[in-house]
């Protein structure tokens, strides 16, 4: 008996030690945390082209669409033989230059959207400061134009958010709907999901959400998407919005949730 159970417990622990060397061997991906960057009021366009940059590569998401010009169009490379987004931006929109431009498609994208792609770019302004973003509006300028980004864009955009986090906070304009189909629409969700065959496969899809997650998973997704991001998504763990919670009344969130988890 005695020689039987130390068999049983050696192969235990060859195949626990076989499984974890196999682990081991198997790269690991791991979620990028956004980047702190200290930008000063003097900054150069050289120190706020490189720091968009890597806003671009990084905690921005912005490859997960425009690096490969499918989903939305390519920035970096040339578009209809009308060169990067830096040589064509200026000509996009009549009387408005391309610093204008490209500021007013990162904070408000539904405003320009190019013909042929769908409006499923989320606000800038959620998920990144005033002064990467417009680190970010220099970086593109650099792509095949001029930069014209300068530490007054940095001023300004400390002083606005010094004024604003001053003044007393305004109510936010929210849909008053329950419906969780109206809901997924005016939160935009189906910008990254799918739903019944309608929405952009950027996250993972609800169709199924109900058989893979129960409704407090689902309730954090939606509240605090960071803390478990969904295998194979890592890298666009940035895009989605971590305000829902204050966007949408308890209600509203409570809707949604039933829904989803209804959904298998």
């Amino acid at each position: 008996m005695f020689m039987t159970n130390l068999k049983i417990a050696i192969v235990v622990v060859l195949t626990v030690a076989g499984y974890t060397l196999i682990a081991n061997m198997i790269p690991q991906i791991e979620s990028e945390v956004p980047e702190e960057l200290a930008l000063s009021a003097d900054a150069s366009a050289a120190e706020l082209v490189a720091a968009g940059e890597r806003i671009f590569g990084g905690a921005g998401g912005c490859t997960a669409c425009h690096g490969l010009g499918t989903r939305a169009p390519n920035l970096t490379r040339s578009t209809d033989g009308l060169g990067p987004i830096g040589a064509r931006c200026g000509d996009r929109v009549p009387d408005q230059d391309c610093k204008t431009y490209l500021y007013t498609s990162l904070t408000d994208p539904g405003s320009y959207v190019v013909d042929g792609y769908n409006p499923i770019m989320p606000d800038a302004d959620r998920t990144l400061p005033e002064d990467q973003i417009w680190a970010l509006v220099a970086f593109l300028q650099a792509q095949g134009g001029v930069v014209t980004v300068t530490a007054d864009d940095l001023v300004g955009a400390s002083s606005a958010a010094t004024a604003a986090s001053a003044a007393p906070a305004a109510a936010a304009t929210a849909p008053s709907t329950r419906d969780p189909r109206q809901l997924l629409n005016e939160f935009g969700c189906l910008a990254c999901h799918q739903l019944d065959g309608q929405g952009t496969a950027i996250g993972p899809a609800f169709t199924d959400v109900g058989a893979r997650l129960d409704a407090a998973a689902i309730r954090e997704s939606i509240l605090d998407p960071r803390v478990e991001v969904s295998a194979g998504y890592e890298a666009f763990a940035n895009l989605m919005p971590t305000d829902f919670g204050e966007r949408m009344t308890a209600a509203q969130l409570e809707a949604l949730v039933d829904f989803l988890a209804q959904q298998r």
